[in-house]
This record gives C-alpha cells, sequence and structure tokens, in this order.
C-alpha cells in the first residue's frame, strides 16, 4: 500500500460476488428513496452511490465521538465503471429485520437551496402533481390554475404536511421482515399518530423499546460533545432503527449528503428555532421529541395497532 496517501482515499478496482440474500437485504434503503444508490458488496458490506460530500464527512467522522453510531466507512471502490463508498451493510447482523428510517430536523433542504430556487422562480407540473396527490386542497387557486408550484413552496409546504415542523423529526419509511411496507407518512403530523407508529413498529416487545430508548440517549449524549456536529448543518440526514425478532435492536446515523460544514468560526445549536440566515437545522430538538415520542410508547399499556400496509415496489 502506497503509505503516502490515507488508506481511505485509495481507489481500488472491484468486482463484488453477491448472492440472492444480499441482494433481497437491500430493498430497505428504498424506504428513503434511495432506489438504485446501492449495491451489494463483499460479504456484511454494501456499497452506495459516491459522494463526495458524504465522503467527506466520512473521513471527518474517522477522529469524532459519533464514530460509533454511524455506518463504518471503508473507503472508495470502483465498480462498472462507477464510484461508490464501500461502508458496512448495518442490516447483517440482523435476522429477518424489521427497519424504520426517521429523518431528522425541521426541514430537509439547505438554505441555499432554498435561495437558488427563489432566484429562478418556475411554476413545476410534477411537483404541483406530487402536491396533489398528498392533498387536492394544498395549492392555492392560482396554483390550480397554472397546474404548477415553485419549488420554494413546495419544499416549505411539504414539511408543514409532516411531523417535520411539529416535531422535528418525520418517519419515511417502515419495512416489516414480512416484507410488508409503510411508505404513507406525508401527512403523519401530531406527536399521537407517530406514538400509534411506533407501538405498531415495534410489535409489543418492551426490550425492543428499551434498547432503542438506551442507544438514542447514547446518540444525544455524543451529538451534545461532538465537534462534527457543532461544526456542520445536518440537512436530510435519518436515523435507522433495526430490530429482529430475536430483540436484537440498533440505532444508527445515517446519509450525510446533505451534511454541510460551516464556515470556520461558526457553529449551530442544532436545537433553537430556524430562521433563514441562521441555519440551525433543529436536529437536538427533533431528537429529544423523538425520546418523548418512545417514552409515551412505553407508557402505555397496549402496543397493539392497526396499521394500513402498501407495497414498497
Amino acid at each position: 500500500m502506497d503509505k503516502s496517501k490515507p488508506w481511505w482515499k485509495l481507489k481500488t478496482v472491484v468486482h463484488w460476488p453477491f448472492s440472492a440474500t444480499q441482494r433481497r437485504k437491500l430493498n430497505w434503503v428504498q424506504l428513503a428513496g434511495h432506489k438504485g444508490n446501492f449495491k451489494a458488496a463483499d460479504e456484511g458490506n454494501i456499497l452506495k452511490k459516491f459522494s463526495e460530500n458524504e465522503k467527506q464527512c466520512f473521513e471527518k467522522l474517522r477522529d469524532d465521538v459519533l464514530l460509533p453510531f454511524v455506518p463504518s466507512f471503508h473507503g472508495v471502490v470502483e465498480k462498472d465503471g462507477e464510484s461508490f463508498l464501500h461502508m458496512t451493510d448495518l442490516l447483517s447482523n440482523f435476522d429477518l429485520p424489521n427497519v424504520m428510517d426517521c429523518k431528522m430536523g425541521v426541514r430537509t433542504y439547505l438554505e441555499e437551496e432554498l435561495v437558488r430556487a427563489r432566484e429562478r422562480p418556475k411554476q413545476r407540473e410534477d411537483l404541483y402533481s406530487k402536491m396533489v396527490e398528498v392533498d387536492s386542497e394544498g395549492p392555492t387557486p392560482q396554483e390550480h390554475s397554472q397546474r404548477g408550484v415553485t419549488k420554494p413552496r413546495y419544499m416549505q409546504w411539504r414539511e408543514s404536511m409532516s411531523s417535520t415542523n411539529t416535531l422535528g423529526f418525520r418517519i419515511e419509511g417502515i419495512k416489516k421482515s414480512d416484507g410488508t411496507c409503510r411508505t404513507d407518512f406525508k401527512k403523519t403530523r401530531s406527536k399521537q399518530d407517530v406514538v400509534q407508529v411506533f407501538k405498531d413498529f415495534v410489535g409489543g416487545n418492551p426490550d425492543i423499546l428499551k434498547s432503542y430508548l438506551s442507544r438514542l440517549k447514547e446518540i444525544q449524549q455524543a451529538l451534545k460533545t461532538s465537534k462534527f456536529f457543532k461544526q456542520h448543518e445536518v440537512i436530510g440526514s435519518s436515523l435507522l432503527f433495526i430490530h429482529d425478532h430475536k430483540s436484537n435492536a440498533q440505532v444508527w446515523i445515517i446519509d450525510f449528503g446533505k451534511t454541510t460544514v460551516l464556515p470556520e468560526g461558526q457553529t449551530l445549536n442544532h436545537d433553537i428555532p430556524w430562521q433563514e440566515g441562521n441555519r440551525e437545522d433543529g436536529y437536538l430538538w427533533g431528537l429529544q421529541q423523538l425520546l418523548d415520542t418512545l417514552k409515551s410508547v412505553s407508557n402505555e399499556e397496549s402496543f397493539s395497532s392497526v396499521t394500513k400496509e402498501t407495497d414498497c415496489q
């Protein structure tokens, strides 16, 4: 190995053998809208479509207290002419896992995205269609007549419809061990609605719930002392909840594609209200709301819940 370069910056051409079982394990990534961004790798690992920004985050996290809470990063590899991040498969130690993706923070777009979209306002029919699909009364009369909405309008409307605004996090999707999947959480806003979803997800197992609460508290403490966290605007990142029928349970911080370093000397609190220009993301506030939600689940006697199952495909 060339010792003049850190190991994580060396690219390797690989041809991974992988089984049908490993292919099936890739299905969870569809929860967060990443379909097509992942490929199977060698046993116990996974390939994620290359992002320079995410690679830099992983490199910085190597020397941070958050390291035990993020997927292990094994460098950049090339496969089929494309570059990928080589990472640990977080599902590899679970038997028929149940998976939930919770997107953290009070917004899922960068401030610069909002500025750029305002500079070039354009009525977009695709965003209008997405809005109508969730709420036919979402568009204004003018937007209905134009059959279009601007991106800033859509981005802010989307957050207002979900618990991103009300709780500082939102459930993106759930995939159960039996293959059923839910991604219909765009209008799940109230704490009680979220409590019901978590009840169903943990299936009445107090050990799983206890493990989740313990892990989230560890993550919370690490975030409060993390140099990386203080110096970054964390947007679009998720907490991935995983458990199986053996009561194995774990939570991981994932997705750093939109996590942006702050100017030199600037830091964020992550728990004060966002006003455009202050770059606050509400991550810690949302995490506290998430902890409170899980505590509410544990305090309720019954875990029973009937939920609608939809196909992930």
